[in-house]
């Protein structure tokens, strides 16, 4: 295998040491081993990810590293266009508009052979699905999300526009068991249990007070040096993430319930302590999502415009280094364009009257149809 220096101080690790990482939790699991401790002969840094999911990359872990990892970064880019394309309502010059704005972030996501393609297109799939009345596949991506990045389970506020609570309900919680249950294809039952309670153990333990990452929480101490514990103002976030939805007269509104839609693409980014630039697939689709279904107003054009320039062009070598260490990284400035637009997501979901018709920015067809 090539080595190439994945981080400095911790040795020479393979260019793709994330893929190794999802491939060796694979061989770890059916080898009776516990995939959730270190293996520094093996790769860097430590697997994060359910039992589930290791089950189901064994399908890639099995191929050989080349093909493996190619197919790999296919399936998030595939994801992802055919989840954009699926969206409906929208025009195809809307849809190739909002992937084109999100070129750079995919290309840094793939860089690092990450899951946030995946997961912002499964997010995005689950609205389609639902729009067409596919409770019982929205549930399914839905509770995919949350296998791979527990985060995901923002993504079920989706299903409050829905009347069918009870079916929505019943196709969850199969889901889940389903997912909580796949690993017993390799493992039995008490191993099974060892096994998430070893995973909780080290997203638990994994929460370092000082770790802030590119989100609110590293916004707030680099700018205001605001010392507040993370789950207060995880909270607060939640609390006006929520808010827009008790508006329940407006749920038979597309308009609104499409800018819900980049509200939580957007909301699991930047209330994620931790973080970092290749998560911003998710933000950045979310971005673009909101940007190219409104009126192109200046406050809306200004924001976009910051967005491209200090979320994705930043991380580029557009922005010498320097200016990126001592000004893009300390002050989260990646971030910021992304916290002012949910702001203003939902203060437009809060003023949206059901009156408008959406239809100026949106090509309307049939909620039904494909």
């Amino acid at each position: 295998m090539p080595l190439a220096p994945i981080k400095e101080g911790k040795g020479d690790f393979t260019a793709y040491n994330n893929y190794l990482i999802f491939k060796q939790s694979f061989y770890h699991l059916i080898n009776d081993k516990d995939p959730y401790i270190a293996y520094p002969d093996e790769h860097w840094d430590l697997y994060k990810y359910s039992p589930a999911f290791s089950i189901l990359f064994g399908f890639f872990a099995m191929l050989p590293d080349s093909m493996g990892l190619l197919l790999w970064n296919g399936i998030n880019v595939i994801i992802l266009v055919l989840a954009v394309f699926y969206l409906p309502k929208l025009t195809a010059q809307q849809k190739g508009l909002i992937l084109l704005a999100c070129i750079l972030e995919i290309m840094t996501s793939l860089q690092n052979e990450q899951s946030n393609g995946l997961i912002a297109g499964l997010i995005i799939f689950s609205f389609g699905l639902c729009e067409r009345k596919r409770f019982f596949l929205a549930a399914l991506c839905l509770m995919l999300t949350v296998f791979i990045k527990l985060f995901g389970i923002v993504g079920f506020a989706i299903f409050l526009f829905y009347p069918q609570k009870p079916k929505l309900i019943l196709y969850t919680l199969a889901w889940a068991i389903f997912f909580l249950l796949i690993p017993l294809m390799v493992v039995d039952f008490g191993q099974l249990l060892k096994l998430y309670q070893s995973w909780f153990h080290l997203l638990a333990s994994d929460q370092p007070p000082t770790a802030f990452g590119y989100s609110v929480f590293g916004w707030l101490e680099s700018w205001f040096q605001m010392h507040v514990q993370n789950m207060v103002i995880l909270a607060v976030g939640a609390l006006l993430f929520l808010l827009p939805f008790t508006r329940t007269k407006m749920y038979l509104s597309y308009d609104f319930r499409l800018l819900a839609l980049p509200s939580i693409l957007i909301w699991v980014v930047i209330f994620n302590h931790m973080a970092e630039s290749p998560t911003f697939i998710i933000a950045m689709t979310g971005v673009s999502i909101w940007f190219f279904t409104r009126k192109p107003t200046l406050i809306n054009v200004v924001l976009f415009v910051m967005a491209i320039i200090l979320t994705s062009l930043s991380s580029s070598d557009i922005f010498p280094r320097d200016i990126r260490n001592e000004f893009i990284h300390p002050y989260v400035l990646k971030a910021f364009p992304c916290i002012l637009i949910w702001i203003k997501i939902v203060i437009d979901m809060m003023v949206a009257k059901k009156e408008v018709d959406s239809s100026v920015y949106v090509q309307p067809t049939n909620l039904n149809a494909r």
